[in-house]
Order: structure tokens, then C-alpha cells, then sequence
């Protein structure tokens, strides 16, 4: 049996049987039997009782792992939203921001980019916080510090071009095809190739990394939306409605 089975067939008899039969020490072994099957017999003849204790049980620990969330939200507040080095886009001075952990290769994480766009085209007061999150293997470890590095050289319009170019790039990420990019991009290849293995670099994705690990963030892609966490990929609609209720 489950461990949400268990509790939701705990949660079931606290919902079936009165408070004070439900003192287990105070019975002998031959009560604690009858009890035992007095509960499955109720349980066999009630399925749905069982049924609404799990549905309870799950609500109450996604109301936890939310409170949780935002704990985890406000404890980390200045590395989400003001970190210094992560690109910003949207508009700049929005009133509710938008972080979102992804990683150039998640499948997910080039849908999300098209309900991201749409949802910054369509409501002009969002913050958009991009965090590098590479997470899956070498060519997203690539892909990042090529953003970081073209980010940190070339200012946060090319770091935008490259963004887009490299969550639609479908071909093998190599450094050759790096290269070609960056010649694409108008800049030049080799300091940028350069700067992705210096420390300026992997500190920014080293402070991604630990501040995931403290957000309990382990796939992406994954957003901060305002004082919420949305682990998962979500439609623009979706989005739109935790924006609403950030703003009141």
C-alpha cells in the first residue's frame, strides 16, 4: 500500500469513525482487530470514501508544497530577481516579474519560449528574468556559455538574437557551430569562444546551479512568477492568470 494510500485511509476513518474510538493504545489486541475489520468492511461498502480522503489529502499537500514554494520564493528574493548578471528583458520596469529557469536542448522549454513571447507581446508590464540551466548534457553546457559569453561581450541585444537563434537551432551544438553563429551574430568568434570556458562565466552558471538546488528545482523549464513557483511547463492562459493574481 501507498503512502498516500495509507494516509488517505487514515484521513478516511477520522472522517468515518468518532474522535474518541480513534485511540488505538487504549484498546487490546482483540479490539484493535475488530476495529481493523470494522474499518474495511465500512471501506468496502464506502469506496467512495476512500476516494475523497485521497482527493483531500492531495489538496492539502499541494496547499503545503505552494506555502513551501513561496518560503522558498522570498528566502531566495535578491539571487531570483536581482542577481546582476542574468539578462532582462519584457519591459524592464514591469510590475510583476517573470523568472524562468531553461536549458537551450528541453523540448519544453522551446514551447514555453513560444507562450513566453506571446504572453510578453500580449501584456506589456512583465519583467522577463532569463536564467541560464543547463541541465542536459554537453550541448546544452555549450549553449549556455555561449549565451553567457555573448551576453557578457556583446551587451544584451546580441545576447537576445543569440537566445532566440539557439532555442530554434535544431543541429548539433559543436563549437564550429558556435562559431558560425557568432559570425552570424556579427561578432566575432574567437573572444566569445574564449570567454565561455573563463571563470566569468562559470561562476554565473555555477550561482544558477546552487540557487536551483536551493529552490528544489531540478527540470526545466521551470518559472518565478512573482512570489509563485511554477515547476513545469505552462500555456500563455495559465501564465496570464498567476500574473493576474500577483497583481491583485
Amino acid at each position: 500500500m501507498t503512502r498516500t494510500l495509507l494516509a488517505a485511509l487514515a484521513l478516511s476513518t477520522t472522517l468515518a469513525v468518532p474522535a474518541s474510538a480513534l485511540d488505538l493504545s487504549a484498546m487490546n489486541d482483540a479490539e484493535k482487530a475488530a476495529f481493523g475489520e470494522a474499518v474495511k468492511a465500512y471501506l468496502m461498502e464506502n469506496p467512495q470514501v476512500l476516494v475523497e480522503a485521497i482527493g483531500v489529502l492531495e489538496e492539502r499537500q499541494q496547499a503545503a508544497e505552494a506555502q513551501n514554494d513561496q518560503v522558498l520564493v522570498q528566502t531566495n528574493a535578491k539571487d531570483i530577481f536581482e542577481d546582476g548578471y542574468s539578462w532582462i528583458g519584457g519591459n524592464p520596469e514591469g510590475d510583476v516579474t517573470m523568472v524562468e529557469f531553461m536549458d537551450y536542448r528541453c523540448t519544453y522549454c522551446r514551447k514555453a519560449y513560444d507562450e513566453v513571447e506571446k504572453l510578453l507581446e500580449k501584456d506589456g508590464n512583465i519583467r522577463f528574468v532569463v536564467k541560464e540551466f543547463p541541465i542536459l548534457g554537453q550541448e546544452s553546457e555549450l549553449s549556455s556559455r555561449f549565451a553567457v559569453a555573448v551576453l557578457q561581450l556583446a551587451g544584451p541585444e546580441v545576447y537576445e538574437k543569440a537566445h532566440n537563434q539557439l532555442i530554434a537551432f535544431r543541429g548539433a551544438i559543436t563549437l564550429d557551430s558556435l562559431s558560425r553563429l557568432a559570425t552570424d551574430l556579427g561578432q566575432d568568434p574567437e573572444p566569445i569562444l574564449k570567454r565561455m570556458n573563463e571563470e566569468e562565466v562559470t561562476a554565473v552558471l555555477r550561482s544558477n546551479h546552487q540557487l536551483a538546488e536551493r529552490m528544489k528545482i531540478s527540470g526545466t523549464p521551470a518559472f518565478v512568477i512573482g512570489g509563485e513557483l511554477l515547476r513545469g511547463y505552462a500555456p500563455a492562459d495559465a501564465m496570464a492568470e498567476i500574473i493576474k493574481g500577483q497583481r491583485g
